[in-house]
């Protein structure tokens, strides 16, 4: 059974699920559809073509499914899809997606912790298990893929990429694509080591961080470019689907991905 309280405005053309709990001031546009369980909080903002799982909850302030801040978008109808067990914190705002990106939907994984003031623009993918602290902001069409944690107050280019189980640091620039499993921060951005707590505290076996850890020392610290560095890491390292995500990843990156810091500390594997 659901539990509306009537100083909520809830659209008629909203599709709700069961449990779900919607507080006072709170406002469903039309077209929306709530999975079973959420709850809305009060002062928080659903507008059209939001479609969110399960057990989520938007806390009072966030603006979820505004249009989006493009200057291309001509009011089309695009979409935003949150997955299942999602927490939208104070004063976040997703924006939708738009139809000149070619995605039309800007996209939330499952299990991601949005802190509060965390902005999501236009056609961004942000996968499963993330975190993205207070006040972080990415640009249109970024994404950030699963396990990644960014930092409080830091800020991503358009388009750039983060990858599986990186951890960004607070107030970084982003402005190159952050590879998967690192560790990155200080201004300019740079790669700081291997996200080892992270890797440890979701079950990688030390066995695997240390082979992680070899082949960014090989790809950043052996003396070759990056491509030259992961043709090295290709050709000497046995095939594995961590040495294959790394590899994917940075072939694929059409910005470039970020550059060891200037002092060329490898960090330590303990």
């Amino acid at each position: 059974m659901n539990k509306i309280s009537p100083l909520a405005s809830v659209s008629p053309k909203a599709k709700l699920g069961d449990n779900i709990e919607i507080g006072p001031f709170a406002f469903i546009d039309d077209d929306v559809e709530i999975g079973d369980g959420c709850k809305i909080h009060p002062h928080a903002m659903i507008y059209s073509y939001v479609k969110m799982g399960k057990n989520c909850q938007v806390f009072p302030g966030a603006v979820v499914g505004a249009i989006p801040q493009d200057l291309k978008y001509e009011g089309e109808v695009t979409y935003v899809e949150i997955g299942d067990n999602v927490t939208i914190r104070e004063c976040v705002t997703i924006n939708r997606g738009t139809k000149a990106s070619g995605k039309c939907v800007t996209k939330i994984g499952s299990n991601t912790l949005l802190m509060s003031y965390v902005h999501v623009a236009h056609d961004c993918v942000v996968g499963n298990h993330c975190i993205l602290v207070s006040f972080v902001g990415i640009a249109g069409e970024t994404v950030v893929d699963d396990w990644a944690i960014v930092g409080g107050g830091a800020k991503a280019h358009q388009f750039s990429k983060i990858g599986c189980h990186a951890m960004v640091g607070g107030m970084s620039k982003i402005n190159k694509d952050i590879p998967p499993y690192v560790l990155c921060g200080r201004d300019p951005i740079c790669y700081s080591g291997v996200n080892i707590v992270g890797l440890r505290r979701r079950g990688f076996s030390s066995d695997v961080i240390r082979n992680i850890k070899d082949i960014y020392d090989t790809i950043y610290f052996a003396g070759y470019n990056i491509t030259d560095g992961c043709a090295k890491v290709e050709a000497g390292f046995p095939q594995s689907e961590e040495r294959d995500t790394i590899l994917n990843f940075i072939r694929s990156s059409k910005r470039g991905i970020i550059r060891a810091n200037d002092s060329h500390e490898k960090g330590e594997f303990e």
